[in-house]
């Protein structure tokens, strides 16, 4: 939302809950409008986070160096959404992994189907196998009456053997 046009929302809470934000917001520094806006843009926009329970086997260190600009980036994107370094960096590496085994897996089923044969594809070899049999007939039948030629005598030798005899 642009910084210079702001519109306003109105709403009836409960009292207690309206306690409750009160409470929040003297105990966080922040305004009404900013909870109100914080919470509306974590509710429309979701921000991934981590649940520590989920890694509590073994623990290994990562650390890297970032340049000064993009560590100050971060650093208010953090404040932004009340999210530690962890949990940033753990939630852009599961999603990460996340994506990269759905494409996995993806590839794989498009691969096995791939190799399966449709049954379309099936019915098609049936058909031309039947075709191949049918032209094999037709080859086998001309090859039947070749042999049938040859067997028989020439017609013109026929006739002079013919014309030899009356002779």
């Amino acid at each position: 939302m642009s910084e210079t046009e702001k519109k306003g929302i109105t709403v009836k809470i409960d009292a207690d809950l309206h306690a409750q934000v009160r409470q929040y917001i003297e105990a966080n520094g922040m305004t009404m409008a900013e909870f109100v806006s914080k919470a509306l843009d974590d509710e429309l926009h979701p921000k991934t986070t981590i649940k520590e329970e989920k890694y509590m086997g073994n623990m290994r260190t990562m650390a890297f160096q970032v340049p000064e600009d993009l560590f100050q980036q971060i650093k208010d994107y953090l404040d932004r959404h009340h999210m530690t370094q962890k949990q940033f960096v753990l939630g852009l590496i599961q999603d990460e992994l996340d994506r990269d085994y759905e494409e996995q897996q993806a590839m794989a089923e498009k691969q096995q189907s791939e190799d399966e044969p449709d049954e379309d594809e099936d019915e098609a070899l049936d058909e031309d196998e039947g075709e191949d049999l049918s032209e094999e007939d037709e080859e086998s039948e001309d090859e039947d009456e070749d042999e049938d030629l040859d067997e028989s005598e020439d017609p013109e030798e026929s006739e002079d053997e013919g014309m030899s005899m009356d002779m």
